[in-house]
């Protein structure tokens, strides 16, 4: 903001603050507004902070997680997890996320679950963010009332007063609870005449369950390829099922001998189906995949190049194909 040569910045008016979620943004943002002198208030639905970080083995009762009254947990961590980027890159800029000098800690670049709960951990005792933070106690209801108040509605959720509910007046509410604790479920017509077990990535700890199984894995995102390689460890087979693959290895898989990877339909194959038209052949999916895997390398000649001969034939046969009995 500009000022005029002379004008004093004007001073912070200090405000009554609630964040909601003591997870790592919930922290954070408690930090930056203490540090401008507001009064913060942090609820925290369970016993420390950490939010999605904080294991647990425990699952929800509703496997798939779509049962409206099912009994909710709110970590998505498996067992054996550990970062998917470099722990320099998920650092807070002024409190590095560097290794510590302690048996106990996890030096890797790559470290587990455990050990980004502990630095958390370290960031809240280093800040004195724990005095802010009120440990179970959940946010039931947030209503914004007249003079641009904000009214909380919170209940504890054990101890003496668990069940008590308590009305407070914020001047404003951060909501800081995170995006990775309710499941995403892909809608699949016919999915619920499957006789088979279903479970959403979710509530998956450990592959033990799994063993000497027949696997159906949906999606082939980070977590679905973590835990495509521990289940391989023990099941009898393993088919992922995939929207997109970038470098096109569908089939088996040259690693396992055990893990097939598969096309999925998500939306081209929906929209001839509601025109009552075939679906597209394996050929022009994988001159799809190859295209995307050639742009990504080589974007400026990808045009010019093309190696996967075997599909152009693969096409010409199918056009012969289909036009002979277009004739006929």
């Amino acid at each position: 903001m500009l000022r005029s040569p002379g004008h004093a910045p004007q001073p912070i008016v200090s405000r009554h603050v609630a964040v909601i979620g003591a997870g790592a943004a919930g922290l954070v943002t408690a930090r930056e507004l203490s540090r401008e002198g507001h009064s913060v208030v942090v609820f925290e639905r369970g016993d420390q902070v950490g939010g999605t970080w904080v294991y647990t083995p425990n699952v929800e009762s509703d496997p798939i997680g779509l049962e409206p009254t099912r009994t909710t947990v709110h970590s998505s961590l498996y067992d054996s997890l550990r970062t998917n980027i470099p722990r320099e890159a998920m650092g807070f800029r002024d409190y590095p996320f560097v290794p510590k000098d302690d048996p106990d800690r996890d030096p890797r670049r790559f470290p587990g679950h455990r050990e980004v709960l502990m630095y958390l951990q370290d960031f809240t005792r280093e800040f004195r963010i724990d005095e802010l933070v009120r440990f179970e106690t959940e946010v039931v209801r947030v209503r914004l009332v007249e003079e641009e108040k904000w009214k909380i509605k919170s209940k504890q959720r054990s101890g003496k007063e668990m069940g008590l509910e308590l009305d407070e007046i914020f001047d404003a509410v951060v909501v800081c609870n995170g995006h990775f604790t309710e499941p995403r479920v892909a809608y699949i017509p016919g999915i619920n005449e499957w006789p088979g077990k279903q479970m959403h990535s979710h509530n998956y700890r450990d592959p033990e369950p799994f063993r000497d199984k027949v696997v159906v894995l949906i999606g082939n995102s980070v977590s679905a390829f973590d835990i495509s390689w521990e289940v391989a460890g023990v099941a009898k087979e393993i088919h992922i099922a995939a929207r997109t693959v970038i470098d096109g290895t569908f089939g088996k898989q040259p690693a396992y001998d055990n893990m097939w990877r598969h096309p999925m339909v998500e939306y081209n194959n929906w929209l001839a189906s509601q025109c009552g038209c075939p679906a597209f052949e394996d050929w022009r999916m994988q001159m799809f995949l190859v295209t995307i895997k050639s742009k990504l390398a080589h974007l400026e000649s990808y045009r010019e190049e093309w190696e996967a001969q075997h599909l152009v034939l693969q096409a010409y046969e199918n056009f012969i194909k289909h036009t002979s009995e277009q004739v006929s």
